[in-house]
């Protein structure tokens, strides 16, 4: 219990004032302050370029960081992983990502209240604050945490760069949704710090317990 609390619970707790840290910056703090001001500009700098094949792909990228898609994605993909090399660690350690920045990302919501984008929104905005993005930060706990966990377990040098092209997905999510005039960039950047560090936080706690754990025993 106590391992799990200083290996998980500490640190999630940890990141969660940090986001809120910086939520109240950006909010509170840091409004008037470049490149803050800047934000607006870039708003609307994707609203005056959407249109006809690009609508389609912010869509498709919206849809991929959609709650759903990634609860449906993350549960097939846990399962594959687990009929492959039947144990558990891999699976958790994904699940356990995506759901901490999940988490996180709530609890931040309820206390920092940012409005979206002063441009025309392209979806139904949740009743959430804009700060942080929650498709993106789940994005990145999924597509980024898998291609972490794919590229350690590939034995073939080109089977690893392959699998951090899935690194595609959350960024292709963080533009889509400042296309789609539901996020300021410093929201989908704030996605990044939450969806990475929660990465780090399970691969140390879940992956590579095992590891150091080897490593003991064997220097006995």
């Amino acid at each position: 219990m106590r391992s799990a609390v200083t290996r998980v619970l500490l640190p999630i707790g940890l990141l969660l004032l940090g986001m809120i840290g910086l939520g109240l910056l950006i909010t509170k703090v840091l409004p008037d302050v470049w490149p803050l001001t800047a934000e607006d500009a870039v708003n609307r700098w994707f609203a005056s370029r959407r249109g006809g094949t690009s609508d389609a792909v912010s869509e498709f990228f919206s849809f991929v960081g959609d709650t759903w898609t990634i609860i449906t994605v993350a549960g097939l993909v846990a399962c594959l992983i687990y009929a492959r090399r039947r144990r558990w660690r891999e699976p958790v350690y994904l699940a356990a990502a995506v759901t901490a920045q999940a988490v996180v990302f709530f609890l931040t919501t309820l206390v920092i209240d940012r409005t979206r984008p002063a441009v025309p929104h392209m979806d139904d905005s949740p009743p959430t604050s804009s700060f942080p993005s929650g498709h993106t930060s789940a994005a990145v706990a999924l597509y980024a945490g898998l291609a972490l966990l794919l590229a350690s377990l590939a034995r073939q040098t080109w089977t690893r760069w392959l699998a951090w092209l899935l690194l595609i997905m959350p960024i292709g999510v963080a533009v889509s949704r400042m296309y789609r005039g539901m996020h300021h960039p410093s929201d989908v950047m704030g996605s990044f710090l939450n969806g990475g560090i929660c990465i780090a936080i399970m691969a140390t706690a879940i992956l590579w317990s095992e590891v150091k754990t080897r490593e003991r025993i064997a220097a006995r």
